[in-house]
């Protein structure tokens, strides 16, 4: 078999996308929340002598402290700054060395302290610890009994029913039974096995309902008060007026970075004869030119997205039940001639500032669901409201099962399948209707 190869030429002209670096960084820039970017141009700064970063402090509407007095419980900012507070550990330690002398057994405690975990729990076996230690199991136990007589009840424990004993052992208002019953009965209350609880202690199931509400205001996580709030401030991208029924949205510059050309020191070391410095600081120069447009572009991009998202929910800002209308990301991108990727990245992360609350741009977007008679689209968040209601409003002796729900949305023209609304149910945290039985209802 006899094989030829031949060659040709061949002109083809094709058009794509070079990824840039640049380009990389501006699509990575949109993304950025505020936090991280300032976090990027304070690295470039660093990078770059030509970058001066300001920061706008104008507070805008928030009156001064020294022409003002709060009344207002709600509206005093001052009272909104977290507390810096101290850790768990820290908090435990200075329990330990005002109340327990120096001996032996206060060293164990502190070896223990070490084990236990954000949310308040021993991380590490008693046994282990005896092996580590060379102590006895006796000390060891009576350590970690030392432990858990500090604040915040429930510390130190070892699992959670340990952990809820510890809070009932102090609570002189407890029900009476529950202690004994999360002893001994702890799985079958978890379980809502109660009708064998009931007739283990001869009482009602009303009883057990009583303690069943009662451990829902015990906390399974005792040392998560002493989380840090840090990281829990949100600075908003955008600011929503509302004036004579007009719906305004600004970009919010408060706290957000700026940045400025140096142009003293660029003048100074652009007049020196060293070709390698000229080079340098024109590409730095260049460098800054881009970043300037970059974060201007980025801005520009929050400020459409988030405008047009707002004239399309208008009910949500207006109406009480705050309602959402069908939105998705590709009818932003339709009307505004971007690509569907674009307003992804813009609105993850990105908040707007209102009247009555803050809220992610990514949380006015919601699919829909048909309606067979009326020709329109009802948004999931408006079904889910719904059955929040229907559930809210439901007989709690006689819970709604999900095919009863299915049938009492149909009636409200709002036709989906049992599937979808055990989906949505699990979405709200709503239980199964044998755990939103009551018996004392």
């Amino acid at each position: 078999m006899k094989f030829e190869q031949h060659l040709s030429q061949q002109q083809k002209q094709v058009q794509k996308l070079a990824m840039t670096q640049q380009l990389q960084q501006s699509i990575q820039i949109l993304q950025y929340n505020s936090e991280e970017l300032f976090a990027f141009i304070e690295a470039k700064s660093l990078e770059n002598p030509l970058i001066d970063i300001q920061t706008e402090t104008n507070y805008g509407d928030f009156p001064s402290s020294s022409n003002r007095t709060y009344t207002n419980e709600e509206n005093n900012y001052l009272n909104q700054i977290p507390d810096s507070h101290t850790s768990l550990f820290e908090y435990l330690i200075d329990q330990i060395h005002l109340n327990y002398r120096d001996t032996y057994l206060r060293t164990l405690v502190l070896f223990l302290v070490e084990s236990i975990d954000l949310n308040g729990y021993l991380m590490i076996d008693l046994e282990e610890a005896t092996l580590k230690t060379g102590a006895t199991a006796i000390e060891m136990l009576d350590a970690l009994t030392l432990i858990q007589q500090l604040d915040p009840a429930g510390v130190g424990a070892r699992d959670l029913r340990e952990c809820l004993l510890l809070q009932v052992e102090r609570d002189d208002s407890a029900p009476e039974l529950a202690y004994i019953v999360i002893e001994e009965e702890f799985d079958h209350l978890a379980n809502r096995k109660w009708g064998l609880i009931a007739k283990k202690f001869d009482v009602t199931l009303s009883e057990i309902q009583t303690i069943f509400d009662y451990i829902q205001t015990l906390t399974p996580a005792p040392g998560s008060i002493f989380e840090s709030t840090a990281g829990l401030y949100i600075r908003p991208d955008l600011t929503l007026r509302i004036k004579e029924n007009q719906l305004t949205v600004i970009s919010n510059k408060t706290g957000t970075p700026s940045i400025q050309f140096q142009q003293a020191y660029f003048e100074r070391m652009e007049a020196t004869d060293d070709k390698e410095v000229q080079e340098y600081i024109k590409e730095k120069r260049n460098e800054f030119e881009w970043l300037e447009k970059t974060i201007i572009q980025r801005g520009d991009t929050i400020l459409r997205v988030g405008t047009e998202i707002v004239q399309r929910q208008q009910e949500f800002f207006f109406k009480e039940d705050r309602p959402l209308k069908p939105m998705t990301l590709r009818e932003i991108a339709e009307a505004l001639d971007i690509h569907e990727s674009t307003v992804s990245r813009t609105v993850n992360g990105k908040y707007l500032e209102t009247e009555f609350g803050i809220f992610e741009l990514r949380s006015f977007f919601s699919h829909g669901l048909s309606n067979d008679n009326t020709g329109e689209e009802t948004s999931t968040s408006s079904i889910k409201k719904q059955l929040q209601d229907l559930v809210n409003n439901e007989n709690k002796a006689k819970p709604f099962s999900d095919q009863k729900l299915v049938d009492l949305l149909k009636e409200q023209e709002i036709d989906i399948s049992r599937r979808t609304v055990t989906k949505y149910r699990e979405d709200l945290g709503i239980p199964a209707s044998s755990k939103r039985k009551r018996y004392d209802a």
